[in-house]
């Protein structure tokens, strides 16, 4: 099941964000989001945390020291969703 959410949160990414030259199998589930790995910025995970709440029905607090795990990689972001999603 991780498996299959995985892959639907890397499409979710390259939709939100507009990631046009991105496939899903671009991005590593394990690499960090990010910095190094995929290379996104703040405002990047706002967009993202707006969608995921409105996708899944999270909440997620811009403040909470969580947030950086949270966000860490698509593995960790998945995990999340999987055990908080309320749809």
């Amino acid at each position: 099941m991780l498996d299959g959410l995985i892959h639907e949160i890397k499409i979710f990414i390259i939709e939100a964000l507009g990631l046009e030259d991105v496939a899903p199998d671009d991005i590593d589930q394990d690499a960090p989001l990010f910095g190094d790995g995929l290379g996104l910025d703040s405002i990047d995970s706002l967009e993202l945390g707006v969608g995921l709440q409105k996708r899944y029905g999270l909440k997620i607090s811009a403040e909470s020291d969580e947030t950086r795990r949270i966000f860490a990689s698509v593995r960790a972001l998945a995990e999340y969703v999987a055990a908080h999603r309320t749809h």
